[in-house]
């Protein structure tokens, strides 16, 4: 008998009764009460603490909202966008060990493991959900992945077999279970990527091959936060809503940098690295030594003179920002905050924290474990956090309502 068996049997459950409890399939269940194959450790932790009266109780209770799962999860911005309207995560996919230690410290009470790699991770595996979220690998569309991959020869979007396939994985999750509703997020380039045949690509996937009513729309978060970071949202639900990116709710001006810069006037406690003394001033690790700042002067001096674009971004208090990116660790060039009489300075880890919508300004709810280094590039590659706050609210009522079944297939593309 498998150890499965033992603590379905001591918790007095029935296949049924597991099946709905743990939120996976019927053949599922008998799968791992047959000895096939190994539920993950998670299961076996929900069984041990699993007690009738618990249930009971829940069953008397209010509804709980509704489930999701993470795909490409990152440091969980998309995950935090609907944790706000009480959704419940119930799986969670992230290959990066660095993305997934942060993603452990923010969320410690998550009652299952982080799954490394998609391409292993069967429908079967995946616990019943309602929504399916997912940032998926945006370097094979981005216009900096294309023009690198273009300079080594190497293919990109679908033809690139590291990462461009990968939304197919998504799709064949979407596939098999069915969620009632989806929300992919990727970089704006994505619908102009080789003259527009990726994102049709991607799009007759998700209506015509799996039947799914979609809009998607770009968004610049530059409202919700000192940032332009323009990213294409595309939501799509099994039935038919009259769900519309014209309701979403964008806040009138916007803030500026000051909103999230360390003040360094004693107002916030010193937390080092990131600041230090009485007044928890910025630490002068962050500031540009004399040579990267003559550097990136005459970097951008050459190409000014070429008539290119490229070069540095001065900013601020009153500013608002480039977009931040993943290799923002490199030189910070994107994003420098100027500073009187020495070379202007990176922005610390805590301040792109704000900067993405992960603390509130003058917050510090972030839990950022691991090192410069990889806290830019994860954040670098996040989501604005507002935005997917101000994405969920609309999908809300969709996602807590309960919508005929109408096998009509529609295309809505906002």
């Amino acid at each position: 008998m498998s150890e499965f068996s033992q603590l379905r049997q001591r918790a007095g459950l029935s296949i049924g009764e597991a099946a709905e409890h743990l939120g996976y399939k019927d053949r599922q269940i008998y799968r791992w009460e047959n000895g096939e194959s190994a539920p993950r450790p998670a299961v076996i932790r929900a069984l041990r603490s699993y007690r009738p009266e618990t249930a009971a109780a829940k069953a008397g209770s209010v509804p709980e909202g509704f489930r999701f799962i993470d795909l490409f999860a990152g440091i969980g911005g998309l995950r935090r966008g609907f944790d706000a309207i009480g959704g419940k995560c119930v799986f969670t996919c992230e290959w990066d060990k660095y993305s997934q230690k942060t993603y452990l410290a923010n969320f410690p009470d998550d009652d299952h493991e982080i799954t490394g790699d998609i391409r292993s991770v069967n429908g079967d595996d995946v616990p019943d959900h309602d929504l399916l979220l997912a940032g998926f690998p945006c370097q094979p569309f981005s216009i900096s992945g294309v023009s690198k991959r273009n300079a080594l020869n190497r293919p990109h979007g679908f033809a690139c077999e590291a990462q461009g396939t990968l939304f197919h994985d998504v799709a064949r999750l979407i596939r098999d279970r069915r969620p009632k509703a989806f929300m992919l997020e990727n970089v704006k380039n994505l619908v102009n990527h080789d003259r527009g045949h990726t994102f049709k690509v991607i799009m007759d996937i998700l209506v015509k091959d799996l039947g799914y009513h979609v809009r998607a729309k770009v968004i610049d978060a530059k409202p919700w936060v000192p940032q332009h970071r323009e990213r294409i949202i595309i939501v799509g639900f099994r039935d038919t809503v009259d769900f519309d990116f014209a309701g979403l709710s964008v806040p009138d001006g916007g803030p500026r940098l000051r909103d999230i810069l360390h003040p360094g006037d004693g107002s916030e406690e010193a937390e080092k690295p990131f600041t230090e003394g009485r007044l928890a001033t910025v630490s002068a690790r962050y500031t540009l030594s004399e040579h990267l700042w003559g550097y990136l002067q005459a970097y951008a001096d050459k190409h000014r003179e070429k008539g290119n674009g490229f070069g540095y971004g001065l900013v601020g208090p009153d500013d608002v920002a480039r977009t931040l990116s993943a290799r923002y660790f490199k030189d910070g060039s994107e994003i420098l905050v100027r500073q009187s009489g020495r070379p202007p300075r990176r922005l610390t880890p805590r301040e792109c924290a704000r900067l993405m919508g992960f603390d509130r300004p003058g917050g510090r709810e972030m839990v950022i474990p691991v090192s410069d280094t990889q806290a830019y590039r994860q954040f670098g590659n996040a989501v604005a956090v507002p935005v997917i706050e101000a994405v969920a609210k609309l999908m809300e009522p969709h996602l807590l309502g309960v919508q005929p079944e109408v096998p009509v297939l529609e295309r809505m593309v906002g």
